[in-house]
Formats: structure tokens, sequence, C-alpha cells
């Protein structure tokens, strides 16, 4: 990245008084900061020297960038004023090179700063070390069979930390913990931020929390799997009927031992034939505390139930079937993803 660009113009004109009109912008495009996948923050300088000049009109001043090089008026426009001028622009492509001049244009011309040149950011793709997230294919259905972990939403806005409880219990929007603050264990996510809400302020559009071609799945869409995992033999007794696939979607470690007939715990060795690997991560409760890791694995649907609630399922150490419940949107529970 080239830095710190400095542009004079001189320019002298004849004035009626018989004194002539020196008029000497001065422009500086500083190196582009805060550069994430979809924004940067754009500096400069613009000073003036004015000996004897009327004042122009139609003045405007600020930054011109484009992918191209060389950017001028015709490309993207961002007005800013005063001397030491600094704005941040969103909405750009990931690992996109972009060229930027800081300009000035009035009635006695238009003026540039040199060019500089910046490139965003690569967009995370999936899991916590930015590789694709690991997926299978059931039916007509895509999942992801690693728990999400990143901390942004989609376009790199970040996903806040909070580990006190009363602060986690009064959220209404998106936050994510480790499991008993430990970061040694999973991610867990409020329902806030599966949905994207970053904003106490209901009119402010929702982020995407999957990563690109990916989103949570809905209610719906949770039904679908059970019923193919059912259809297609994973029941622990391999019958088509009747929900006991558990087994088949927990992982094979982890997990409190059981002895009920068909339970996740009840010899281990035997689960993840459908190579879901649900990991018994337990959850975050609604007034702040931790509970039931190595009894159960939570998962959020993207479904609300009501004002206060969204369907979720889960798995139980102690049990042979997916459940299907509803609780707070508070609570944090592990997150999958199913492709667009």
């Amino acid at each position: 990245m080239r830095k710190l660009f400095l542009l004079s113009a001189l320019l002298v004109f004849a004035c009626s008084s018989d004194e002539k009109c020196v008029y000497e912008p001065t422009l500086e495009t500083n190196e582009v900061t805060d550069i994430t996948e979809t924004s940067a923050t754009l500096n400069g300088v613009i000073s003036i020297v004015s000996e004897n000049c009327d004042v122009p009109n139609n003045t405007e001043q600020g930054f011109v960038y484009s992918t191209e090089i060389q950017p001028t008026l015709e490309d993207t426009q961002v007005n800013v004023n005063g001397t030491n001028i600094s704005t941040t622009i969103e909405g750009l492509e990931p690992n996109t090179t972009y060229y930027v001049r800081s300009f000035l244009t009035n009635t006695l011309g238009e003026f540039y700063g040199d060019e500089i040149s910046f490139s965003t950011e690569e967009e995370p793709t999936g899991s916590c070390d930015g590789a694709p997230y690991p997926s299978i294919v059931y039916g007509t259905q895509e999942w992801t069979v690693e728990n999400a972990c990143h901390t942004t939403y989609r376009d790199g806005t970040p996903i806040p930390e909070v580990t006190d409880s009363t602060a986690w219990e009064n959220l209404t929007t998106g936050a994510w913990c480790y499991y008993s603050n430990d970061p040694s264990k999973g991610k867990l996510y409020n329902w806030y931020a599966v949905m994207g809400i970053h904003d106490a302020e209901p009119t402010t559009p929702n982020k995407e929390f999957a990563p690109e071609g990916w989103h949570v799945p809905s209610d719906a869409e949770w039904t679908t799997l059970e019923n193919y995992l059912i259809a297609n033999g994973y029941n622990f007794d391999q019958t088509t009927t009747g929900n006991k696939i558990a087994k088949a979607m927990a992982s094979t470690t982890g997990w409190i031992s059981s002895t009920e007939t068909g339970a996740i715990g009840n010899d281990q060795s035997l689960n993840n034939s459908s190579d879901f690997n649900a990991f018994p991560e337990g959850n975050r409760n609604l007034f702040g505390s931790f509970s039931n890791e190595g009894d159960f694995a939570f998962f959020w649907s993207s479904t609300e139930y009501d004002s206060n609630n969204a369907w979720y399922r889960d798995l139980f150490n102690n049990f042979s079937n997916l459940n299907r419940l509803n609780g707070f949107k508070q609570f944090g529970f592990s997150v999958r993803f199913v492709r667009d």
C-alpha cells in the first residue's frame, strides 16, 4: 500500500482591481486505515491558499474511489468537509483492490490529490480458522457438521462477547460466549445473534449471521432433516418409523453415560452413524449461568415461537430422540447451518 501523496496546484487570475488572484489548493491522500472485508476509512488533508480571490461557487470536496485507476468525479464520490478529512466507506467487495484520491471542485476548477490503492480483506469463508465449515448432504439438504464458532457477522461487524451474567440476561441484541467463559470450550450464541439483531433500534436492518451461501436452519428445515434420518434407517434399532435418531446424530465422546436402551450415553462408540457429530456443549441459561455440559447438545432454529421465545432442537444423553422445544431468546445455544 502506498501511503501519503500531496498535490499542489497554483492558479493565477487577473482581477478587475488589477490585483492578481492567487488560488492554490493542496490535496493530500493519506494511508487508508481500518480496512475490513467490506469497509475502510479514507484519510486526507485539503488546504487552500487564496489571495485576492472571490469565494468560488459550488465547492465540493472529499474522496473519489473506484476499482479502476485514476478515479474521478465520474466514479464513487464521498463529500467530506474540513481540512483534515476522514470518512468510513462501506459496502465494499471482499478481497478487492480499490483506488482513491482526495478531490476539490468548484467554479475555479477540478483538483485531485495523488492516487493510492488499498485492498479489502478476504471474506471469512467458514470455521474458526477461516476454512470452510465441513458439511454433509442429507437428501435434499446440505448441513454443516461442525458448530458455528465465528465472532463476526457476514459483513465483518463484530458480535460482542458477553461474559457477565447480568449483562447476558438483559440482552436484546446479538452476543456470544464460551461455555463457562472458558476459551477451551465451545461457543454459544443467543437467538438475537442468530438473527443478526445487532442494534436495539427496531428499524435497523439485521445482519447476516451465517457465512455466504449458508443460513441458520428454520424449524421446518430441522424437521426435514429429522424425517430424512428416520426414513433412511438412522434410528438406533434400524426401524424407519418413530424418532429414535439421537445416537446417529451424537458424537462418540463427551456424553455422560446412560444405561437406557438406545440412549446417546449408552455405548457411545455406536454413536454418530450419520456423521452429524453433535457434541454436548451444554447451554447458557436465561439468567446467564451455564449448565448441561455432557448432558445436552442444543441447536437454535431461525424460527420465532413468540416475542420472547424461539424454536430449537436438543439431544439428551439419556434419551434416544431428537427433541423439538422452544425457549427464551436469551439462551446460549450451539448453531449449525444449511446450504442456501
